[in-house]
C-alpha cells in the first residue's frame, strides 16, 4: 500500500519543473503518488510535463491561487498517510522520500520532516537545515551558505520549509491545512506555528538531500512581490498565533526586530516596499480570526515562548 503522496505547485515552472521530475522518475525507489497542481501557468510548463509524464495526477487551477491553495488542493486529493510537499525548482537526492518517511514514522507526534535543502547551483552550501522563528518576528533558514558536511544529525526545528518536507495528513484534520490569505511566504512557519500549539513537534531530517535553486516562481531573493508579501504575512502570523499576552511580552524584541529589518530593505532600496507591507499586514490582521486559546495547549504555548527567545541567539550563533 502506498504512504505517500508527493504534491508540486507550479506557476509558470517551464524552466524547473520537467527537470524536478525526472529527478523523482530516477532517483526515487518508493512507489508514490504524485500530484502536479498548477496555478493557471502560461508558459506551457504543464502542457510540456504532461507528455513526459502522463502517468502523474495534474490539478489545474483556474488563476494563481498562490501557494498555499495549490497544496491544499493536493492534499485534499491525496489518499496516503502522508503527503510530501516539493517545490517544482528541486532535484531530489537518492533516497530522498525514503529517509524523510522513515524520519516522521519514529513518532506519532511528528507533524513534519524538513529535508536538507542543499544549493542548486553550489551543491557544497546549504540553503536550508531547518527552519527557525524568534522574538524578533524573524524566520530564518538554519546554516544558509555553510559547509552541507556540518549538518548531518536530525534535531527538531521550529516548522518545516514546505518547499522539501513530509507532513502528517491526519494532523491537518486537527489543525487545519494551509492558511490560503499568505498567498505565498511564512504560510509554512503558520501551519508548523499551529502544528507546535496542538503538541506536535518539527524535524529535519539531513540523510535526506535535495537540491533548491531557489525563488523559482517569483525571480530573485529579494524583489517587491516577496518583500511586500513577506512583511504583511509577518505580522499576520503573529496576530494569528500569538495570544494578545503573548504579543505584549514580546512586544520589544518585535520592535526592533522590525527596526532592523527596516533599515536592511532601506539599504537594499525596498523600504518603501517593506513599510507597506507591514502596514497592510495590520490592517488585514483585523479581518481575521486568531488561532483559539485551549487551556490544554497552555503548556506549549510556554514552551513555544523560550524557543522563540533561544531562537534569537540561534539566529547570531549557531554554525
Amino acid at each position: 500500500m502506498k504512504e505517500v503522496t508527493i504534491v508540486i505547485p507550479n506557476y509558470n515552472g517551464i524552466k524547473f519543473l520537467n527537470h524536478c521530475l525526472s529527478s523523482i522518475q530516477e532517483k526515487n525507489t518508493l512507489d508514490v503518488d504524485v500530484i502536479i497542481v498548477d496555478n493557471a501557468s502560461e508558459d506551457g510548463s504543464i502542457q510540456e510535463a504532461r507528455r513526459e509524464y502522463p502517468h502523474y495526477e495534474y490539478i489545474l487551477l483556474d488563476k494563481n491561487y498562490g501557494f498555499s491553495r495549490a497544496v491544499n488542493e493536493g492534499i485534499k486529493r491525496a489518499k496516503t498517510p502522508y503527503v510530501l510537499l516539493l517545490n517544482n525548482d528541486t532535484e531530489i537526492e537518492y533516497g530522498f522520500v525514503e529517509e524523510l518517511l522513515s524520519s516522521i514514522k519514529k513518532n506519532d507526534k511528528v507533524f513534519s520532516v524538513e529535508a536538507l535543502m542543499i544549493q542548486y547551483n553550489n551543491r557544497n552550501k546549504v540553503d536550508s537545515a531547518g527552519t527557525f522563528y524568534n522574538a524578533m518576528g524573524w524566520a530564518y533558514a538554519r546554516g544558509r551558505d555553510k559547509d552541507v558536511e556540518n549538518y548531518r544529525t536530525e534535531i527538531n526545528t521550529f516548522a518545516a520549509c514546505a518547499g522539501a518536507a513530509i507532513y502528517r495528513r491526519e494532523v491537518f484534520k486537527k489543525i487545519g491545512l494551509f492558511d490560503e490569505s499568505f498567498f505565498a511566504y511564512l504560510e509554512d512557519i503558520d501551519v508548523g506555528y499551529r502544528g507546535r500549539i496542538a503538541g506536535y513537534k518539527n524535524k529535519v531530517e539531513p540523510k535526506a538531500r535535495v537540491y533548491h535553486i531557489g525563488s523559482g516562481s517569483s525571480g530573485s531573493r529579494y524583489n517587491l512581490f516577496k518583500i511586500g508579501y513577506s512583511s504583511r504575512n509577518n505580522i499576520y502570523l503573529i496576530y494569528k498565533n500569538m495570544p494578545t499576552l503573548q504579543i505584549i511580552l514580546n512586544l520589544p524584541f518585535l520592535l526592533i526586530g522590525f527596526g532592523i529589518k527596516y533599515v536592511f530593505f532601506v539599504k537594499k532600496g525596498f523600504g518603501k516596499e517593506y513599510f507597506k507591507g507591514l502596514i497592510s499586514g495590520f490592517k488585514y490582521s483585523y479581518k481575521v480570526r486568531k488561532t483559539k486559546v485551549r487551556k490544554e495547549n497552555i503548556k506549549n504555548y510556554i514552551l513555544i515562548q523560550m524557543e522563540l527567545w533561544v531562537n534569537i541567539f540561534r539566529k547570531f550563533l549557531s554554525k
